[in-house]
């Protein structure tokens, strides 16, 4: 499996959502490469939380899985037909007959023990990785994430723009009110 050059790392003046997938990319690389060396090519790194959701908690509808992994309605859709492709997830109707409910399969549950040792030994090197790093990745990705709930990027682009007097707010059209 071929993935991006550890060596060749985004351009010093490449925006931070650049930098943030090019490092994304470099895990997931890796990670793929251990799935497939562990003859089991069909797991994809952003599978994982659902695995381990569903794992945890049981079954779920789709929306109560987005909540549980943290992603969108839509995301969390798209990821369980990948996941029903692949037959490590089922589904079957929910109370409401909208609703699907989704399971583990059989072949998803006779990979865990596999992903078990897989998983710890990744939550290791990412703690290996933050320790070398000085700043654990993790809490500066968690903080971040607050920040920005608390005030979205939008408003702090925006506001930047209005305090250097820039126009991207009269070119686009938006009301800053």
């Amino acid at each position: 499996m071929s993935g991006p050059d550890p060596g060749a790392g985004a351009a010093p003046d490449t925006g931070l959502g650049t930098r943030l997938r090019h490092l994304l990319d470099l895990l997931e690389s890796d990670l793929g490469t251990i799935y497939a060396e562990l003859g089991i090519d069909e797991i994809r790194p952003r599978f994982v939380g659902y695995l381990r959701a569903l794992e945890r908690d049981g079954p779920a509808s789709v929306r109560a899985l987005a909540r549980r992994v943290g992603v969108t309605h839509s995301a969390a859709s798209q990821t369980v037909a990948q996941l029903r492709a692949r037959e490590l997830v089922g589904l079957r109707p929910g109370e409401d007959a909208r609703e699907r409910i989704v399971h583990l399969t059989e072949h998803a549950r006779s990979l865990l023990p596999t992903l078990h040792a897989e998983w710890a030994a990744t939550e290791a090197a990412a703690a290996e990785l933050e320790a070398e790093l000085g700043h654990p990745l993790s809490e500066v990705l968690d903080a971040a994430a607050s920040a920005l709930a608390e005030r979205p990027f939008h408003q702090r682009v925006m506001d930047s723009a209005r305090a250097r007097g820039l126009s991207i707010a009269e070119r686009h059209q938006y009301d800053l009110g």
